[in-house]
């Protein structure tokens, strides 16, 4: 693992009561566009690994990974977002959520770091009139550069709940 992710992982395993993560995001990187969610939902960052196919899965569901004893589903994010498939690379990584139906793997293009966006910083997302979108929960600005906040449980969710059954 590369130093910059084994920092963020001392990042989100930060034990002191005192630390508030409120306002944290973890923020990754898919064709360019800079991405954050909330650590709140972030349980870890890893290594690309072997995905094992799952048949009868849409096409962004990669398959699962087995986790230290616990069989993990896999979403390209790339695809998910209606993006061309990406090829793998030394900076691609895996970010494991954890929600409502367990734990779930996000392929990222590279992970960035663990920002603060205080709450005056984020706008909510405009109404584009598209339901593709409804993942993204607000628009963080940072100095220049806006970050895309997404929701975990909607980017995730709607599959684990529709696919859950097809899973091992």
């Amino acid at each position: 693992m590369s130093n910059l992710s084994s920092g963020i992982q001392q990042l989100l395993y930060t034990d002191d009561a005192g630390v508030d993560v409120a306002n944290k995001y973890l923020t990754f990187v898919v064709e360019n566009q800079i991405y954050g969610l909330s650590i709140q939902n972030v349980n870890g960052i890893i290594q690309m690994q072997e995905i094992t196919p799952v048949p009868e899965l849409p096409p962004h569901v990669k398959g699962v990974i087995n986790m230290r004893g616990i069989v993990v589903p896999i979403i390209d994010v790339n695809l998910r977002f209606g993006k061309a498939e990406q090829t793998y690379n030394e900076r691609t990584c895996i970010i494991i959520l954890e929600t409502e139906q367990g734990y779930v793997g996000i392929i990222v293009d590279a992970v960035r770091e663990v920002m603060e966006i205080p709450p005056e910083n984020i706008s909510p997302r405009p109404a584009l009139g598209t339901q593709n979108a409804s993942y993204i929960n607000g628009i963080g600005r940072v100095g220049e550069k806006i970050v895309l906040l997404l929701d975990s449980k909607l980017l995730v969710g709607q599959e684990m709940a529709a696919y859950g059954d097809k899973l091992p």
